[in-house]
């Protein structure tokens, strides 16, 4: 039997890198997107955040060509390879969180990872490359460095600093939260880059964490099951919120691993495992409970109705009393990250670093999966 080509030209390490880097690339997950802010009315720029410790820009126009309708069997593998606009490592471990500061091209952008930082960029310096290009950190550098306290134990030796899980912003207060690894949530002064105050009372580390404008709040989700909200002006938690309570004598304890707030601010959606539960903040009382058929990794609302994903390719869209509206495959066999533009576009992400921009007609934009320039 004749082969073709030189096998005197073979080059094994070439290959093996080749076949290291593509085993990467489909590992990769996507723990976090969001929308850039602009002036146009349609979206184009998006952010990821990554398991490999990036931050990275796509252009959804570029993006935009023919794609393949299936997600099943191993189709999504054949997605197109999208190369970043702008890409610098920002964190030592993954980087979960991304979110914007401000509007325009005076906005920050703020990241936070498994090395406990939170790191705060100029957008109009992310913004300003036209082609892919890779920074290092001695070419674009963050304006701000934060990182969690380490706390002593009875013999003096510090803890290990603590991972930032999810981070919140509130431009009014001037202020970042942090939902943190050591049980506690930080908030950060953004002018003078210290801690204001420490949020303590769950009984492990959180997972997630957003601002309650209107009372002055903040509302933490935690690996202990529950949710609790805080009082930012005396840091003490004024609501513990535990939709396990009536199965905790079955030994069920599911955490907590997204929440979610409407526009009114009175509506808090929670993900427990496989059950949502919808809450009233002012009756202080859960309304709904959603069985699901997966594990819920995020949620959002959307013009009174929920948008839920997690560890299935589905994006499922609730109404209020619990009942599915419709539900749309989705590229990321397992979904960590829901986000939303204005116009009504959404972006889902997650494992093997895929990204689908959906219309809010519930067509694909464009599927893609999150290249790195070599």
């Amino acid at each position: 039997m004749t082969m073709g080509g030189d096998w005197k030209a073979w080059d094994e390490d070439a290959y093996r890198t080749t076949i290291i880097q593509e085993r990467e690339s489909q590992c990769r997950t996507v723990f976090r997107t969001a929308f850039a802010p602009s002036f146009n009315p349609n979206p184009d720029i998006i952010v990821a955040a990554t398991s490999g410790g990036s931050i990275a820009t796509y252009s959804i126009s570029s993006c935009l060509s023919p794609q393949t309708s299936s997600f099943g069997g191993q189709n999504f593998c054949s997605l197109l390879i999208a190369e970043p606009r702008c890409l610098i490592q920002g964190h030592c471990g993954p980087t979960y969180d991304v979110k914007f500061y401000g509007d325009g091209d005076d906005a920050l952008l703020f990241s936070c990872g498994d090395d406990g930082r939170i790191r705060g960029w100029r957008w109009r310096e992310l913004s300003e490359t036209t082609e892919a290009h890779i920074h290092l950190q001695d070419d674009i550098n963050p304006i701000l460095d934060l990182v969690n306290p380490q706390h002593k134990g009875p013999w003096g030796a510090l803890s290990p600093i603590p991972e930032n899980n999810a981070i919140a912003v509130d431009t009014r207060s001037r202020s970042i939260f942090a939902a943190a690894g050591d049980s506690c949530a930080y908030c950060w002064d953004v002018e003078k880059g210290e801690v204001k105050m420490v949020f303590k009372g769950h009984s492990d580390y959180l997972h997630c964490i957003l601002t309650h404008n209107s009372g002055n709040q903040i509302i933490t989700g935690s690996e202990d099951g529950t949710a609790r909200l805080w009082d930012c002006r005396t840091g003490k938690c004024i609501q513990v919120i535990d939709p396990g309570m009536d199965k905790k004598l079955n030994g069920l304890f599911p955490f907590m691993s997204s929440i979610a707030l409407d526009n009114s601010e009175n509506w808090l959606v929670c993900g427990n495992g496989r059950t949502l539960t919808m809450w009233s903040l002012l009756a202080r009382e859960c309304i709904t409970r959603i069985s699901t058929n997966a594990s819920i990794q995020d949620l959002m609302f959307t013009n009174n109705q929920v948008l839920a994903a997690g560890a299935d390719p589905l994006l499922t869209r609730y109404d209020m009393n619990g009942s599915i509206l419709s539900q749309i495959q989705c590229a990321p066999q397992s979904v960590f990250s829901i986000s939303s533009h204005p116009s009504g576009v959404t972006a889902v992400a997650g494992y093997g670093g895929l990204v689908d921009v959906i219309s809010p007609f519930g067509s694909h934009f464009c599927s893609f999966r999150c290249g790195y320039p070599l």
